[in-house]
């Protein structure tokens, strides 16, 4: 019994512990439940804590835990207490006020907006830097695709100077199109002088002036102007004919300049006279190489002949090609008529000789720039049809030559002549053999002189000029490049056309010389030598103008092919013939320096 006494006392303990709990839990419930309790307990609290207020501030800890052990641990006060201690200490003033206020409640409203009110400030911000961004990456995408677009055009004009050039607008050689125009200007200036003069001569002067100038009127005037009309006729026959019969007429222009060039120097020796005599014999003379010169390229007449058919293939297909030839004859006819009339009049004036020189000088330069706007005409047409497969206007080309090109064509004129007569005499020192030292050392000087000039002046110049509008010594050194990098230098050395041009002027020459020789030394025969000569000058510059055509179409057809040897346009003849060439050492090109020098 006095085991199980303390037992049984022990549970009846726990049961009056869970009862007073029991109770104390229920009277919580009632108080939080209907809220009196909590404002009168709240009231005691807040007296309590005005009673005790120096304490609190002396031991504000110790205060906290003796309020903390009378409240129940599941009484809200309690917890409220918890809060606040572990919150920073309010002033006195504020302490109260935060302990009257129902914390509990504050708490709720309070936090349940804060997590709702992030999110619709939360969602706008990743919408708005979309549209903000969104268009950042497209801004730079045109951007670069601009930028890839703009730059090729800007380096396109360097690899294709064809297209862009080809419809270049600038003049060029402006200085010697000045200088062209300049003198022009001084000629005309100075004919028109010399015509009044004549007139004024036939007018006023005395009885011997007059019957001095009526004599050269009457046998100068009518042989010169046949002359200039057997020229003009003579031209468009040689043209023709090398168009028509282009294997015939090779031949027979080479042997026909040694003939007939001989029997207009046999001509004028027969009339026995000084003046005639010397004329004769530089005719004679230039016969002589003419027939060696004509032995010598034989074995290149064969591939001469395959290029000028194929050249001309395109002229009948642009059928006014020839209209710049007429006019530049038309205009040339005109001007040597107004030039002889000069020449009457300068009789009568001081200084005859040279103002002579000077007329025909001036008649020379002239004479070779109608030839080569013809040219540059005739080559641009040519050039279009090769590299663009069209067919030009020859007026709108003609033009261009008159004005853009024309300072060009007035270099080249200075230049050429002076050029192709050094290629001849290099060419025929070349042919010699020998021990002299002192010839063959000249030989090798000529030389060297001829490549420097050839590299920066020559007749394939032209063909660069009309087509890509460049100055005259750009264009002959990019034309010779050309022909260096296809490797046809033997080829374009060895060709004739343009021998086969000078040759058929200087048929027509001849054949003006003894027609006018004849006619002159049976009306008067003391002007027979002068006006051998004129009529000789005349002949040629006509003939020459009128051979422009199938020179400029062989120059084109060489330099197109140069510059693109796959064009459909092409054969093989050229191509064949260097195979040819390369094989075959019998047939060799013009010799540029002796062998005992090349070694």
């Amino acid at each position: 019994m006095g085991a199980a006494e303390p037992v049984g006392g022990r549970e009846r303990e726990r049961e009056r512990r869970r009862e007073e709990g029991g109770n104390a839990r229920n009277e919580e419930g009632r108080g939080v439940e209907q809220g009196e309790m909590l404002g009168v307990r709240e009231k005691v609290i807040d007296s309590i804590n005005f009673d005790v207020n120096n304490d609190l501030n002396n031991h504000p800890g110790d205060s906290h835990v003796a309020m903390m052990q009378r409240l129940n641990p599941t009484n809200p006060l309690r917890i409220v207490a918890g809060r606040s201690s572990r919150m920073p200490t309010p002033s006195p003033s504020q302490t109260p006020l935060h302990r009257s206020t129902p914390t509990p409640q504050t708490p709720l409203p309070r936090f349940t907006p804060t997590p709702q009110t992030p999110l619709p400030r939360f969602t706008p911000t990743p919408q708005t830097p979309l549209p903000r961004f969104t268009p950042t990456p497209q801004t730079p995408l045109p951007r670069s695709t601009l930028t890839p677009q703009t730059s090729p055009p800007r380096s396109s004009p360097t690899p294709q100077p064809s297209v862009t050039t080809l419809s270049s607008r600038r003049y060029t050689n402006k200085i010697s199109l000045f200088l062209f125009v300049f003198h022009l200007v001084a000629a005309v200036g100075l004919v028109s002088f010399l015509i009044f003069k004549g007139i004024q001569g036939l007018i006023e002067a005395s009885e011997s002036v007059k019957r001095k100038e009526r004599n050269i009127l009457k046998f100068y005037l009518p042989q010169v102007e046949a002359a200039s009309l057997l020229s003009i006729t003579l031209a468009f026959a040689w043209q023709k004919a090398v168009r028509q019969w282009p294997r015939i007429m090779v031949h027979f222009i080479l042997w026909s300049s040694f003939f007939l060039s001989l029997s207009a120097g046999i001509l004028l020796i027969c009339f026995q006279k000084a003046t005639t005599d010397a004329v004769g014999v530089c005719l004679i003379a230039f016969a002589i190489g003419n027939g060696l010169y004509a032995c010598w390229v034989t074995p290149r007449i064969g591939f001469c002949t395959d290029i000028l058919i194929k050249s001309l293939e395109p002229v009948p297909k642009l059928g006014d090609l020839n209209r710049p030839t007429y006019c530049m004859l038309g205009v040339g006819f005109l001007w040597m008529s107004l030039w002889i009339l000069a020449v009457i009049g300068a009789m009568n004036f001081y200084l005859t000789p040279v103002v002579i020189i000077a007329l025909v000088l001036s008649l020379t330069w002239t004479a070779e720039v109608m030839r080569n706007i013809v040219n540059l005409t005739v080559s641009r047409v040519i050039v279009l049809y090769y590299l663009r497969g069209m067919q030009s206007s020859t007026l709108s080309c003609f033009q261009r030559a008159v004005t853009l090109n024309l300072g060009s064509a007035c270099l080249g004129s200075l230049f050429v002549p002076t050029i192709e007569a050094l290629r001849i005499v290099v060419r025929g020192l070349n042919l010699l053999e020998g021990e002299d030292e002192f010839m063959f050392s000249c030989a090798h000087c000529c030389l060297d002189v001829l490549q420097c000039i050839f590299r920066y002046g020559n007749g394939w110049a032209y063909v660069q000029i009309a087509a890509y509008g460049k100055g005259f010594v750009q264009a002959s050194q990019d034309s010779w490049h050309l022909f260096q990098r296809q490797g046809m230098e033997p080829i374009v050395d060895s060709d004739i056309t343009s021998s086969v041009c000078f040759l058929a002027g200087v048929c027509s020459g001849s054949i003006c010389v003894i027609a006018v020789a004849a006619w002159t030394a049976k009306v008067h025969q003391t002007y027979t030598a002068t006006l051998s000569l004129l009529s000789f000058f005349i002949g040629y510059l006509m003939t020459r103008i009128a051979m422009a055509l199938p020179q400029a179409c062989v120059s084109c057809y060489y330099v197109c092919y140069a510059e693109n040897p796959s064009n459909i346009l092409f054969d093989k003849t050229i191509q064949d013939h260097q195979t040819v060439m390369a094989a075959d050492h019998d047939v060799e090109p013009t010799p540029r320096l002796p062998h005992r020098f090349s070694a």
